[in-house]
């Protein structure tokens, strides 16, 4: 790798650039590595419910990588930790609520020999030319850090996800004098989330939902869900603390949740609001105004706790007309139409649905909307503006808005595989670096290439189905018996037999049509050209072709 320069500092952002979610941050000095969180993305496709990044370049210099750093305890962060721990291996750094969930994660994944070491908040490490220090911020989950790295080259701020919430109810405040002091020390670059770039004002304050919610549940007349982020555990205590207000029991829905709680309460967090918590089944025994269900599932997913509320398939939770559910989280992107079937689903149960369109502060959202981000920009005064966490367009105004509105010196748009140089007070991208970027799946046992030969066929398959084909031949090419056709996913009922052997004949002819000097390949390839011509000619569709042919 020529590229690399000696006694310079690059950035190499692996996941997080051009897509919310799947967050992984290089940063690299003198052949010696650092990573800055490993997440795993939002979306699913085809069968793979977990996806993350590419880490072959990891992989390639794992025994330079001194220490993996993570910012907080969301999965687009950490998520990913217990899939890749075996290909890179490095010390994990950490602080104790995030050291809980990981260790939770790792213990589930069977790894018992992982390096983890859990820090005290505001910890300051030295991992070879990079001095690394914990900055507590606020979002939507307790101990959000920034990372400062300090290197012989300068200093980058590495926000991680974060807002200005003077108020966040659980956890620390953020410290406003210690973002000034680093900017009087001086910052070469601030890496910084680019999620609410579009959003005029501020984000809000947990406080402000917990007022609003305390005051919603007292006007319902029935059991409340409230569904949100098992993360967010301000918005958590919120909602308990409005059941209490309302003299209401609260039972936690969904494993996530209790397990989020339970880490909370392990790491001195939760005092005594868990006292009227109570179990699903005690919970079903209470009267409707009595009763308050906090779960999991606000994005519509499959196997969550509210999916199963509202289809009715819940062992103990059972709704009923004039109950309420109060979505107190946003949409993440993607997840529309699952969240839109939930909601007519209990809308046809009578169950009222409650949202932000609906009842005003039931959510503020964990990211900087522009005045916060103009604050951190005056605070810190960095020379080089590279904005991650967001999508192409979140990016692009990230950094016009910086130079253009806020006096940022200098801005790099980075995408995912972006090499950046840093040069005094400057950065660029290395455009002849090469760096290999792309997606994983865990795959059931596996981790697979989202843009390999698997899914490759499981995205046709989902789109025009599969014809497979068995013939038998001699070693003149000439078929033993007949060709044998089956199909899914083409045609349904009668038809299907009509049309499987429709092909069986074609087959027949393309061998007995191949010239006398032809050769295995070449009866394959024209077998194959048979059925691909004739189904397109009668569908209008490309299947998936499965060819086996057994010489005798």
């Amino acid at each position: 790798m020529s590229y690399f320069k000696k006694d310079t500092l690059y950035f190499l952002p692996l996941g997080g650039c051009g897509e919310i979610g799947m967050n992984l941050n290089m940063y690299g000095y003198n052949n010696q590595w650092v990573i800055i969180d490993v997440g795993v993305s939002f979306f699913k496709q085809f069968g793979v419910e977990v996806v993350m990044p590419d880490i072959s370049f990891i992989e390639k210099i794992k025994d330079q990588v001194l220490g993996i750093f993570i910012t907080h305890a969301h999965e687009d962060h950490l998520g990913a930790l217990a899939h890749l721990w075996e290909h890179i291996q490095a010390p994990v750094y950490l602080t104790p609520f995030t050291n809980y969930i990981a260790q939770h994660k790792l213990k589930e994944a069977g790894i018992k020999n992982a390096d983890i070491n859990k820090v005290k908040l505001g910890s300051k490490l030295t991992k070879g030319p990079f001095e690394v220090e914990f900055v507590h911020l606020t979002h939507s989950t307790l101990e959000p850090n920034g990372l400062v790295l300090r290197t012989p080259a300068g200093t980058i701020f590495h926000t991680g996800d974060w807002k200005f919430d003077i108020d966040p109810l659980v956890g620390s405040h953020f410290d406003g004098s210690q973002l000034k002091a680093l900017g009087d020390e001086g910052v070469l670059a601030l890496v910084c989330d680019s999620t609410n770039v579009f959003e005029e004002g501020e984000s809000g304050s947990e406080s402000l939902v917990r007022e609003s919610l305390i005051d919603l549940v007292k006007h319902q007349k029935n059991r409340v869900v409230v569904a949100c982020f098992a993360s967010n555990l301000a918005r958590v205590q919120s909602a308990l603390e409005a059941a209490k207000e309302s003299g209401r029991k609260v039972a936690l829905v969904g494993r996530s949740m209790k397990h989020m709680v339970k880490g909370a309460a392990e790491t001195n967090y939760f005092g005594d609001i868990l006292d009227h918590v109570i179990s699903e089944k005690e919970a079903a025994d209470l009267p409707r105004d009595k009763v308050m269900y906090v779960c999991t599932g606000s994005q519509g997913e499959s196997r969550s706790a509210l999916k199963r509320i509202s289809e009715g398939s819940h062992h103990h939770i059972h709704l009923e007309e004039d109950d309420t559910v109060i979505f107190s989280s946003r949409i993440i992107p993607g997840n529309e139409k699952d969240i839109a079937t939930m909601h007519n689903s209990l809308a046809r149960t009578g169950v009222q649905v409650l949202t932000h369109r609906e009842a005003a502060f039931v959510h503020v959202s964990g990211h900087p909307y522009r005045d916060e981000l103009k604050q951190m920009y005056e605070w810190v005064r960095p020379k080089v503006l590279i904005p991650v966490h967001g999508e192409d367009r979140h990016l692009l105004e990230h950094a016009r808005y910086a130079t253009e509105e806020c006096a940022v010196p200098h801005a790099v748009v980075p995408h995912n595989g972006s090499l950046i140089e840093f040069q005094k007070d400057k950065a660029h991208i290395v455009e002849e670096a090469k760096i290999r970027t792309g997606y994983w799946g865990r795959d059931g046992f596996d981790l697979i290439e989202m843009n390999g030969d698997i899914m490759h066929d499981r995205r046709k398959l989902s789109y025009h189905g599969l014809v497979a084909a068995s013939i038998a031949i001699d070693g003149k090419l000439r078929l033993k018996g007949s060709p044998e056709v089956t199909q899914r996913g083409i045609v349904e009922g009668n038809d299907a037999g009509d049309f499987c052997a429709l092909i069986e004949e074609r087959i027949e002819k393309a061998v007995k049509n191949q010239p006398k000097d032809a050769s295995y390949k070449d009866l394959q390839e024209a077998v194959r050209v048979c059925i691909r011509q004739f189904i397109n000619k009668a569908r209008g569709i490309k299947p998936k072709i499965v060819l086996h042919i057994i010489e005798l």
